[in-house]
């Protein structure tokens, strides 16, 4: 049995948020958009895409990491379930990176 914890699965989508269309990262799985940072609650797992709720996830806080950079909190509208995320910015990203002035803004907020 397969229990890798992380699954690539890099797949461009329409944020259910903000309609935009996000395309693919390239060399991860993209999971939220880069224009107003919501996710939609499809994993279990990163990249998994196991979760039957499909709720709208809203960016509620970020923190810096020195090693990952800024790590996302999101949580669920739909059931409160709480995920961890990078953030996809700086000069690897080269496809839609994540709006760093949203994603230090949401280094004010705590949970």
């Amino acid at each position: 049995m397969d229990n890798k914890r992380f699954q690539k699965k890099d797949n461009g989508f329409i944020c259910g948020h903000c309609g935009k269309a996000v395309e693919p990262l390239g060399f991860t799985s993209r999971n939220h958009c880069p224009f107003c940072l919501w996710s939609c609650h499809l994993d279990e797992l990163p990249g998994d895409r196991a979760s039957d709720c499909g709720g709208l996830m809203e960016p509620v806080f970020a923190e810096p990491d020195p090693k990952k950079g800024y790590i996302m909190h999101h949580r669920c509208t739909k059931c409160g379930a709480l995920r961890r995320n990078r953030a996809a910015y700086g000069p690897n990203v080269k496809i839609q990176p994540d709006d760093l002035r949203k994603i230090i803004a949401l280094t004010g907020r705590h949970d």
